[in-house]
């Protein structure tokens, strides 16, 4: 037998990343080769590997990016409507709440005390120049009265201010006029009173605004509700939390009294000994006289604390009809930057105010939806399928009825235009920037010659709240922080919503891979994509520009209609220094497809980082930048062959461009929401200067992302393909 031929060839069989796997061999080459090529696996046998299942899928779907974003988009929208077909009941998620578990102790001669309160501040007359220190007098006197402690924090009036590095803290207070008069001042009075069985490390807040110089029936008796709960929680054994009332002087603004107030109550500093000292000092301010004459053990000159606040409760009186057969609890819970308080904050007050006091609990509500015929016809579909789903299976219970659905809707559009704005709604939004959970609750009622009654309804309601939060043994933590209310008792997690923003948000990426990769050898071959990146970054960069520019408008004190113009003339010469870079090299079909890229990847980026500061910002900001962004493609472009095609084009690019425009889109929102005939565009400036005065960070969002996508496409749209 002939033997085989020794040669020392070199074979090379594979590759391991880049480089070649290889070997010698010497005898029987084709025998040894054969016998490894039936041992090794296929793919090492010269077939090409197959990639993974997931990058397999990536490629599929950046293949058909188009159609996929369509659908995606679509499914958000769809998903979106959904959301109050998804809702859940709300339920007390922490069992140590226990509300309604005890009996009501606030009695009628406790009502009758707070009826008897309010009656004299009514009937007080002023006969000093400083009408607002008697009613802070009375309050403060019958404080002492039942045993509590009580002192007066003196604030001055603020100026609003424009200071961008406040974005994402706690609003600003604003700066103090040192040209007022003591005069000027107001003046809370707070109120504690120590828990018997507590340790003074944790408290509960009631606040109740009033204005000092002219005080309404309605602030009266919300404060008459919070004595008639004071004088009854000043004797009870069963406190382990010490009760703070605020009773805060709102002639310079709800808000500013109880933030001034909360700022100097979480800063220690060394002057809180002598913060009234000097001209404006106690003495000067409450003149001796029999009302205001307290031991110097009873009425601090100083401030005084108590613990670490667990909930903050606000009290308010409307003076409006009730629509509804009992009285209406309205609920506000939207603070700074869409921050909202423990779910089961509002849960306690809900199931107190219906099952216990028979109170009629409201949220706002877009009214303007309530008439919507689309609205409706949508709820007759959703519940035309939830019965027939039913009818299949009687376990598929997701129907809803109409008027159900469109109520929700409503609700729900409230709730997400509220945090979106990123204003509270009312005086318990300082809380939350300390971290604390609160609440205000605004009745409404029908109370002419009933007073004494419905002080003692909204009393118990009060007391089950104090009771219930009393019970914890730690803070809110239990429930969610993330939602969105289609009613009082039902909600939308973040789990749930979060899925609309997702599916409405996919097609960015998608389509800016499909810009890139379609682009082909140029990515590689040239610096076209640098030039892309680098025209985003430079419009982005004169978005920040454009947000500064209202700190320096707004020292000139002008018209909200000059102040505007000012903007818009000095935002237009800043444009002309980047008009360059966002178009003037980017002729070529190529470079107008990695312009376009580099615009939706900058857009999702933004996106995605607006969703965890202000998850409704980002929604209400993914349903109009994305269709703008899929469709943005040059007017002239080549790849519509057929006339209409070319016009149908045209067409919605100059829709949408219209419509994204951000004061566009905020007096088309405002005209649907209040009516076109109050819209006007000096309203555009209020509402941004509301917007950064709040701190808030939608003013932000509008400035550094909208504004800048809606250029860039804008920039796409006048290019030739």
């Amino acid at each position: 037998m002939k033997k085989s031929r020794r040669t020392h060839r070199r074979f090379c069989y594979g590759e391991l990343g880049r480089r070649p796997v290889c070997m010698n061999y010497g005898v029987g080459v084709r025998e040894a080769e054969l016998r490894r090529r039936s041992t090794m696996p296929e793919t090492e046998s010269g077939a090409k590997p197959k990639p993974r299942p997931i990058i397999r899928i990536g490629l599929f779907l950046v293949a058909y990016s188009f159609p996929v974003s369509v659908i995606c988009y679509a499914a958000g929208v769809f998903a979106l409507l959904l959301l109050p077909v998804l809702a859940k009941n709300t339920y007390v998620s922490e069992n140590a709440l226990m509300p309604g578990s005890a009996t009501p102790m606030l009695s009628n001669d406790d009502a009758l005390e707070g009826h008897k309160f309010l009656k004299k501040i009514m009937n007080w007359e002023s006969s000093s120049e400083l009408p607002g220190i008697g009613i802070a007098g009375i309050i403060a006197e019958h404080i002492t009265r039942l045993g509590g402690e009580a002192n007066y924090h003196m604030f001055q009036p603020v100026q609003s201010s424009f200071r961008p590095l406040n974005f994402f803290l706690a609003p600003d207070t604003g700066t103090i006029n040192e040209n007022k008069s003591c005069s000027s001042n107001g003046i809370n009075v707070i109120g504690i009173v120590r828990a018997p069985r507590g340790d003074g490390k944790e408290a509960i807040v009631m606040v109740t605004p009033y204005n000092s110089s002219k005080i309404a029936t309605v602030e009266a008796l919300s404060l008459g509700i919070a004595y008639s709960v004071f004088s009854l929680v000043s004797r009870v054994d069963w406190l382990s939390k010490d009760i703070i009332w605020l009773a805060a002087d709102s002639k310079h603004g709800e808000y500013a009294a109880v933030a001034s107030w909360l700022k100097d109550y979480n800063s220690l500093s060394f002057g809180d000994l002598n913060i009234y000292s000097g001209t404006c000092g106690s003495d000067a301010l409450f003149p001796a006289h029999e009302e205001t004459q307290f031991k110097d053990d009873q009425t601090a000159t100083g401030f005084r604390r108590a613990g670490t606040m667990a909930a903050g409760i606000v009290i308010k009186v409307a003076d409006k009809s009730s629509e509804y057969e009992n009285e209406v609890l309205n609920i506000y819970a939207e603070a700074s930057n869409g921050q909202m308080p423990n779910l089961d904050l509002i849960n306690i007050v809900n199931y107190l105010a219906v099952h216990g006091q028979g109170f009629q609990v409201s949220i706002k509500k877009i009214l303007s939806l309530l008439d919507s015929w689309w609205l409706h016809c949508l709820g007759e579909l959703l519940e035309w399928f939830g019965n027939m789903a039913e009818s299949l299976n009687p376990e598929w219970k997701f129907g809803i009825p109409v008027r159900g659905y469109v109520e929700g809707s409503a609700t729900l559009a409230r709730s997400l235009y509220n945090q979106a704005l990123g204003v509270p709604t009312g005086p318990h939004g300082p809380f939350r920037d300390y971290q604390v959970d609160a609440i205000t609750m605004e009745i409404s009622s029908k109370f002419s010659g009933q007073q004494i009654l419905f002080l003692t309804r909204v009393g118990r309601l009060v007391e089950g709240v104090i009771r219930s939060v009393n019970n914890l043994l730690e803070k809110f933590h239990q429930s969610f922080f993330l939602y969105l209310l289609t009613s009082p008792s039902r909600f939308v997690s973040v789990g749930v919503y979060m899925i609309s923003f997702g599916l409405l948000v996919a097609p960015l990426p998608l389509v800016s891979a499909a810009l890139f990769f379609d682009v082909g050898e140029l990515r590689f071959k040239s610096w076209a994509w640098l030039n892309a990146a680098k025209a985003v970054l430079t419009v982005h960069l004169w978005g920040v520009a454009v947000a500064l520019l209202p700190y320096f408008i707004s020292k000139n004190g002008s018209l909200p209609a000059v102040s505007l113009m000012q903007w818009t003339i000095l935002s237009t010469l800043a444009f002309f220094f980047i008009n360059r870079a966002t178009g003037g090299s980017s002729r070529r079909r190529s470079e107008w497809r990695l312009l376009k890229s580099a615009t939706i990847a900058a857009t999702f980026i933004g996106l995605c980082l607006m969703s965890v500061i202000n998850f409704a910002t980002a929604e209400i900001g993914a349903l109009l930048l994305v269709p703008m962004c899929l469709s943005a493609a040059p007017l002239m472009s080549s790849r519509v062959t057929t006339a209409k095609g070319r016009r149908m084009q045209m067409l919605l690019n100059v829709l949408l461009a219209h419509l994204v425009f951000p004061p566009a889109a905020f007096l088309l929102t405002k005209g649907a929401l209040d009516g076109f005939d109050t819209v006007g565009l000096s309203d555009f400036w209020d509402w941004v200067e509301s917007l950064w005065v709040w701190s808030s960070a939608t003013f932000l969002y509008v400035c550094v992302v909208h504004l800048p996508c809606w250029l860039l496409c804008i920039g796409i749209l006048l290019l030739r393909s």
